[in-house]
């Protein structure tokens, strides 16, 4: 056996294919299913309030605006405190961050439940963004520290898909514990829901910080050889990048490509988080009463998701290719949104829009995310992904937000996804003309880590 080296000298000869693709594989299996589990706890805890409005808008006589600024609201509370989150995970580790953020934003999420006032409402809703800020961007991190780049894009799409799989298995729960335990022990079913969709993230936070290590070379299931290859593949990865970055929160700063990908995410975050917080919503005002069934028929609207998650994504990989990807996910978004007021009370041609819409707004984001984490280098990474989710996070205020209001003044929050497809594709214009296809850039670097044609999409090949 050869010997290898930690700091990344072994050769490349030192390895067969199949035992890096061996070393890969165990990496991924022993990382990825408790992060994909934690991203779907925090998702389910994001957005439940779609479903507890259901109930609670006619419990505390709240209106469709109040109810769209406090579903905003968590992503102030999460822009604020993101950057410091990140980069304060560079410090103390993913271990101990992960413990962190899942167990205080467990407790906030469940401490929902105690809510009466629109006041209280806009209060906990801001600190459960508080506590949960740091938690995606902190993974998008965290991975660049396992996976070089030829596979952390179709790694970070598989995670990416747990937005979906929590919508899926959110929506059918939500309606179960609403309808089934209402009125037991004198509470609603609304504050049942945020009772126990709170217990799982304190739970994870703890299995997280026992079971995940911080870096490669402190973790006992890698043996000196399999930790000398990924150390290797991580330094060529990294000397692939641009050359003379500053280093830290300051290279991301003096970065343009950084404020530009943010207005790009900007203009993808508003349809994409309208849908997790409107989707009930609009499936109840196509004329579906009973709250079990609107679960059941949302979990349809996110199995779509998670299809058009894994297309476009495997698609983007097989094809080389990312702007057009975005674009065309982009375009079906728009035209899903814009059909939405014409299917008036037809349950099935509402939810096969809404289901289009957002298969095509999940593929376009998860393609999105395969761009900045090839232009930023590692010594940035988590300053430049931190302000990239904070500043183009800002959407995920505006949007449900927007919404809100324009059902107030409406009735109908299918005209408020019209304005929010304009957005989008104002969005995709931009990304259009700052990322051009010629030259070295994010899209072109980022082309180059495609799946070879006819191997799919498996997040743990080159």
């Amino acid at each position: 056996m050869h010997s290898s080296s930690i700091n990344g000298e072994t050769g490349a000869s030192d390895y067969t294919s199949a035992e890096i693709e061996r070393t890969y594989r165990k990496v991924f299996y022993r990382l990825i299913p408790l992060l994909f589990l934690c991203y779907v706890i925090s998702y389910i805890d994001r957005v439940n309030i779609s479903f507890a409005k259901l109930q609670f808008m006619h419990d505390l006589g709240f209106s469709e605006s109040t109810y769209g600024l406090g579903a905003g609201l968590f992503f102030m509370g999460y822009v604020l405190f993101e950057v410091p989150s990140n980069l304060w995970m560079q410090r103390i580790g993913a271990r101990r961050t992960l413990l962190r953020i899942m167990f205080a934003w467990g407790l906030v999420s469940s401490l929902m439940m105690f809510v009466r006032t629109p006041a209280q409402f806009y209060a906990m809703r801001f600190l459960l963004g508080v506590t949960e800020a740091g938690f995606f961007p902190g993974i998008i991190y965290y991975l660049s520290c396992w996976f070089p780049g030829a596979r952390r894009a179709r790694v970070t799409a598989f995670l990416m898909m747990a937005t979906a799989v929590a919508g899926i298995v959110g929506g059918p729960l939500s309606g179960f514990i609403m309808t089934r335990l209402a009125g037991v022990g004198g509470m609603p079913g609304w504050q049942w829901l945020f009772l126990l969709e709170g217990v799982p993230a304190v739970t994870l936070g703890i299995f997280a910080f026992f079971l995940l290590g911080d870096t490669p070379a402190e973790v006992r299931w890698l043996d000196e050889r399999e930790k000398a290859l990924v150390a290797r593949e991580l330094l060529a990865d990294e000397k692939s990048k641009h050359t003379g970055h500053l280093d830290g929160l300051r290279g991301a700063l003096a970065n343009p490509r950084v404020y530009l990908a943010a207005l790009v995410y900007f203009a993808v975050m508003m349809p994409f988080n309208a849908i997790g917080f409107w989707a009930p919503t609009i499936i109840r005002d196509l004329g579906v009463a009973s709250v079990l069934d609107v679960g059941l028929l949302s979990a349809l609207v996110f199995i779509a998701a998670a299809l058009g998650t894994y297309v476009v994504g495997a698609s983007s990989d097989r094809r080389m290719e990312r702007r057009w990807h975005v674009a065309g996910s982009a375009v079906v978004t728009a035209l899903a949104f814009a059909l939405l007021p014409a299917a008036g009370h037809h349950v099935a041609v509402g939810v096969g829009l809404l289901a289009l819409a957002a298969a095509a707004s999940y593929g376009c984001f998860v393609v999105f995310w395969t761009i900045p984490q090839s232009f930023l280098p590692r010594s940035s990474a988590a300053g430049g992904i931190a302000m990239i989710t904070s500043l183009g996070g800002t959407g995920g205020f505006v949007s449900p937000a927007f919404v809100g209001w324009v059902k107030t003044q409406t009735g109908s929050a299918q005209y408020g996804l019209i304005g929010l497809a304009v957005v989008l594709l104002a969005g995709v214009v931009l990304l259009l003309l700052a990322f051009p296809a010629s030259g070295r850039n994010p899209v072109a670097v980022a082309s180059a880590t495609r799946t070879p044609r006819g191997h799919g999409f498996n997040p743990t090949r080159r």
